[in-house]
């Protein structure tokens, strides 16, 4: 039986990146490097995923422009299924800046506009009967990640087109993640977070990952999985909460990072790993990634 894809769902744009090996702060002007790659959310998850031969599907907005046809060329090459994304000619593909230094993220901006305005489009096949309706509810992984607006993911938290989805969240960025409230208390859903989104979400100051974790699954949200940087990360279930400490690596790269981490959690678990082990190789496939310059 051919595995139902993951449909990872939201931002699929170009990644323009400077980054520099030494430490920067605002104002600096520094040589580095500056790359063009496939990026957005849903797409670095998405591409993690492949790495892994991991069945997927896009659900995002592209533009009928050069870049969007760029893209959709990618994920295909990629063995990504593209049968569902919403093409507009109305609307710009949308595009992510960001610059890095040895001292890791300096400066972001996430131009997801695109997107939201056509998340409607963006999610209808799980409604309209091509992928999941109300009264045949789409019943495998589903990724969403808070580049798609707050109004879109407050229906997929409650609509009963994904009752039966088993949601995975990414909140895209601190700036993000009071979108992802909604599934706060959500009983089918596994938020990704760091410590910081996971305070903003429970609106709070906790200094560890394991408190963090443990205190949104006592919210009534199935599992809670909490990074924190190169301190312990924590996944709490109702069973508990499991922590562990990332290898220690040299960072050279930090944009997707979490993108990777999360994908790399769903692998594991598709492999039949479970607990500390899937922790393990989460953590353990995050620290080769951004330790290493080479793109997915």
């Amino acid at each position: 039986m051919t595995p139902t894809p993951i449909l990872c769902i939201g931002s699929v744009l170009w990644d323009i990146v400077g980054r520099s090996d030494r430490k920067m702060k605002a104002g600096h002007d520094v040589p580095g490097r500056i790359i063009r790659i496939p990026g957005g959310v849903a797409m670095n998850i998405a591409m993690a995923l492949r790495t892994h031969e991991v069945p997927v599907s896009l659900l995002t907005a592209l533009g009928d422009d050069a870049a969007g046809r760029e893209l959709l060329m990618e994920a295909t090459a990629r063995g990504m299924e593209t049968a569902f994304v919403h093409v507009s000619k109305d609307f710009p593909t949308d595009q992510y800046m960001a610059i890095e230094g040895r001292n890791g993220l300096i400066a972001a901006i996430a131009d997801a506009h695109s997107l939201e305005e056509q998340a409607d489009a963006v999610i209808a096949p799980l409604r309209d009967g091509r992928l999941g309706a109300e009264s045949d509810p789409f019943d495998g992984l589903v990724v969403c990640e808070g580049n798609l607006p707050r109004a879109t993911l407050d229906y997929i938290s409650k609509a009963a087109e994904f009752r039966a989805a088993d949601i995975r969240l990414a909140p895209a960025s601190p700036g993000k993640a009071e979108r992802l409230k909604p599934f706060v208390g959500h009983g089918h859903a596994t938020a990704y977070v760091n410590l910081i989104e996971a305070n903003i979400l429970l609106d709070t100051k906790l200094t560890s990952s394991a408190d963090a974790a443990s205190q949104l699954v006592a919210t009534g949200l199935y599992r809670a999985v909490v990074t924190d940087g190169p301190d312990a990360a924590s996944v709490a279930d109702t069973s508990g909460v499991i922590s562990q400490t990332p290898p220690a690596v040299n960072v050279l790269r930090v944009t997707g990072a979490g993108d990777v981490f999360m994908a790399s959690h769903i692998v594991a678990e598709s492999r039949g790993l479970a607990g500390a082990a899937a922790l393990d190789f989460a953590l353990s496939h995050t620290a080769t990634y951004i330790s290493t310059e080479t793109p997915l």
